[in-house]
């Protein structure tokens, strides 16, 4: 564990606050949910909890499959990292933080699709000729992104309506 040099105390409704430069790093937002655990000696350990993290096998499945009927690249990411992937390289995706731009859009609750070659991309030094980005939205609640994009093509309706439909299907899998 990182000693980080900083003490709060709990307040009378039992209530700790996280300091800022933490959140910072972290990308803890407000109302984002947090796990919590203990351990033998007595530590208590916060950590990010991810909805759409507990359906990351099932993503890879979802990625690879359309991958295989679209032969573009399929990226499905929670609102933190990329947790499935197929098309492209996994070592040089998997696990990666998203961009603000990435971010930007699973915000705004709605698809995004650009024929402008590496705009808005959703990972740091991606490149690619087209994309689609639909966010996967349950209960009001943003969860994260599924990606299409290609290095050739250019993407039209039909990539939109399979990225919107895989981003919904995930979101159904959270009820």
């Amino acid at each position: 564990m990182k000693a980080t040099g900083m003490v709060r105390r709990i307040d009378d409704l039992g209530r700790i606050v996280i300091p800022k430069e933490i959140r910072r790093t972290l990308r803890i937002r407000e109302n984002d949910p947090l796990e919590i655990f203990t351990d033998r000696e007595g530590e208590v350990i916060l950590k990010k909890y991810s909805p759409i993290g507990d359906l990351r096998e099932f993503a890879q499945e979802y990625a690879d499959s359309l991958n295989e009927s679209t032969g573009h690249i399929v990226m499905v990411a929670d609102r933190d990292e990329i947790i499935a992937v197929n098309g492209t390289s996994k070592k040089a995706t998997m696990g990666k933080r998203v961009t603000q731009q990435l971010e930007d859009i699973m915000n705004s609750r709605q698809p995004f699709m650009t024929t402008t070659p590496n705009e808005n991309t959703p990972i740091e030094g991606f490149e690619f000729k087209s994309q689609v980005i639909a966010p996967i939205v349950n209960a009001g609640d943003i969860l994260g992104a599924v990606i299409i994009c290609s290095e050739t093509a250019n993407m039209a309706e039909l990539e939109k309506k399979l990225c919107e439909t895989a981003a919904s299907f995930l979101a159904k899998q959270m009820e």
